[in-house]
């Protein structure tokens, strides 16, 4: 008998005469074809001979186990050994080459090959770039460094230029200059380290002087136009607004105080002395005032009052002649105030009575004072005075000296 396989065979009463060799299906091998065919492995469900399918450019041979497990080359996986393993990707289609990400990555797109979670502050398709904000060291190891510069006064990017070993800020924003923008540009200074415009209202030339103002603290240098001050906002000395309040014009012409020379003779004196004086009209009356003022003892002097103008002059004047009166008046006040203190003083009624078992001790404020007349001290017609000073009371049952 054949017996030959039912699931292998293509027929199972036919067989080779000779040999008894059953007619094998594809995939199927064995005198019986009870046995799967190199390339082909039994499923285990149906137990029937499946082939292999190994991917000839990923698998090392045809066979495969009995689960299907083809056995690969490096850098394949999978089943049938036909995808690139981790670290790998295809090229040309065919063969798995080792990923290209300058050791800044382990993985790559299996299919194109571009680098996947680029580390180290690294990116592009092989990890061969700096991200913004980083620049590639001139060390051996080119790592990626992070740019000193600030995304507040520059984009924050920068480079290395050839032949440098420092790198240098792509562009510096409005305000900010040098290498790492950490500088403020002409017409900005320094508030809080943050670069702020200069504010000179319009009245520096910046083609005259770039720095226009102090790069530390903002004040402005070289004010044009008769200006001043710290932001150029005053006039000078000599110069006044104008009614429209832009420019500085200067002051009008004031006519100073007529001077003419006078001699007088001193006594004992065998020169004359020269004085300067000066002819002020006041603006308190209508009339003019012609007043002579001593200045200077020498011919070469300048009138103290060149530079005073009228108003204030008379300011003055008025001033010293309130303070003048008003101290008078103190005084006059405290001339009378003495007197009156002095008045009281004499007048004043001012008595002593000391009462003992038999007389009566009586003395006066007056006892002290030089020629004071006591006499009307007591209302009493019946009281008398002894000529030494003692005083007589008479009561109608008691005669008391005092």
């Amino acid at each position: 008998l054949c017996n030959c396989s039912a699931a292998g065979s293509a027929s199972a009463a036919e067989c080779n005469g000779t040999t008894g060799q059953c007619p094998c299906l594809e995939g199927y091998a064995g005198l019986r074809c009870e046995s799967c065919a190199q390339g082909f492995y039994p499923e285990q469900r149906s137990q029937r001979c499946r082939p292999c399918g190994c991917s000839p450019a990923g698998s090392s041979s045809a066979q495969c186990d009995d689960f299907g497990k083809c056995q690969c080359k490096v850098g394949f996986t999978d089943l049938k050994c036909d995808r690139c393993s981790n670290g790998y990707y295809r090229f040309n289609g065919t063969a798995c080459e080792p990923c290209q990400c300058n050791n800044h990555s382990k993985t790559c797109d299996r299919l194109t090959g571009t680098c996947l979670h680029c580390q180290e502050n690294t990116k592009g398709n092989h990890c061969e770039l700096c991200k913004e904000g980083f620049y590639r060291s001139a060390h051996p190891s080119h790592a990626c460094l992070r740019c000193p510069c600030s995304t507040v006064a520059s984009t924050g990017t920068c480079r290395i230029q050839p032949g440098e070993t420092a790198p240098r800020c792509d562009r510096c924003k409005t305000g900010y200059t040098g290498l790492n923008c950490n500088q403020c540009d002409n017409g900005y200074y320094n508030s809080d380290s943050i670069c702020v415009r200069c504010e000179c209202n319009g009245n520096v030339d910046p083609v005259r002087s770039p720095s226009v103002c102090k790069p530390d603290s903002g004040e402005c240098v070289g004010c044009l136009y008769h200006t001043a001050g710290f932001h150029c906002e005053e006039c000078e000395d000599g110069y006044v607004r104008d009614p429209e309040g832009t420019n500085c014009t200067e002051k009008e012409a004031t006519l100073g105080p007529e001077t003419r020379e006078f001699t007088t003779s001193a006594p004992n004196a065998s020169t004359a002395t020269s004085f300067s004086t000066a002819v002020i009209n006041t603006t308190l009356s209508p009339t003019t005032v012609q007043t002579i003022l001593p200045m200077s003892s020498s011919d070469n002097s300048t009138s103290a009052f060149a530079d005073v103008s009228w108003t204030q002059f008379n300011i003055i004047i008025l001033t010293v002649i309130i303070i003048v009166v008003v101290l008078l008046m103190g005084f006059v006040g405290a001339v009378y105030m003495y007197r009156e203190y002095q008045n009281r003083k004499l007048n004043a009624p001012f008595w002593t009575i000391e009462l003992k078992e038999d007389n009566i001790s009586f003395s006066s404020y007056h006892d002290s004072i030089p020629n004071a007349d006591v006499s009307g001290l007591l209302e009493d017609d019946g009281n008398e005075v002894a000529p030494n000073g003692q005083l007589t009371l008479t009561t109608p049952m008691h005669n008391y000296k005092a």
